[in-house]
């Protein structure tokens, strides 16, 4: 069957596939790009994406009894967390609720799911497991990337690998920041008031006539 032949239903354009994720129109395009999204191109040069692979993240996103996250004030900072063990979610989750800062939080369990999550919150902070099943952490990291818009996002790795290992698997992308498990909650803390103090101070404005720093 040749793809002029091909059942229309069976796919979709990028802009139906963002729609349908719920995420930019950007954020579908680099999907595609990296393969997590599985497309072809018309004759004329047009993207057409199955969807089926659109279906299978929508399957691959947070269960529908977790609620989705409001849209966070402008002084919130925007953390996702992404690891596979379901027990250490759930301490996530309490742990952070209790840190003294506002913050939105989304919890998932894996690569695509967090992929998912960073093209809907675009978060401040991401704090994320290496080893998790179906697309693991140095793969997210890497598509991660090419999402330029993302480049001011802070990157967490918490992870049991040691070095050698992270370095024999490929390494992971410049100014991703390693601490071990047991996860650190005090230094996760530490990092997560820092990051929001310097977002505050962005987002304030400065009186009438007062110099920016240097």
């Amino acid at each position: 069957m040749n793809d002029d032949a091909r059942p229309q239903h069976r796919f979709c354009t990028t802009r139906e596939a963002a729609e349908l994720l719920g995420v930019s129109l950007r954020t579908a395009q680099l999907w595609t790009e990296s393969g997590l999204l599985q497309a072809w191109r018309t004759p004329g040069g047009h993207r057409r994406i199955l969807r089926a692979s659109v279906e299978r993240l929508l399957a691959e996103s947070p269960p529908a009894d977790e609620p989705e996250a409001a849209a966070p004030s402008q002084d919130e900072l925007r953390i996702v967390v992404a690891e596979d063990d379901l027990a250490l979610r759930r301490l996530y989750a309490m742990r952070l609720a209790e840190w003294p800062l506002k913050a939105q939080l989304v919890v998932v369990g894996s690569g695509v799911e967090a992929l998912i999550a960073i093209g809907r919150h675009a978060p401040d902070l991401l704090i994320t497991d290496l080893r998790m099943p179906e697309m693991d952490g140095f793969r997210m990291l890497e598509t991660l990337r090419a999402m330029p818009d993302l480049a001011g996002m802070d990157i967490v790795v918490v992870t049991g690998l040691d070095a050698g290992e992270i370095d024999r698997r490929g390494g992971l992308p410049a100014g991703v920041r390693v601490l071990g498990k047991p996860v650190p909650f005090d230094e996760l803390e530490r990092m997560a008031v820092a990051l929001a103090s310097l977002k505050q101070r962005a987002d304030t404005p400065r009186p009438a006539g007062e110099p920016a720093d240097e």
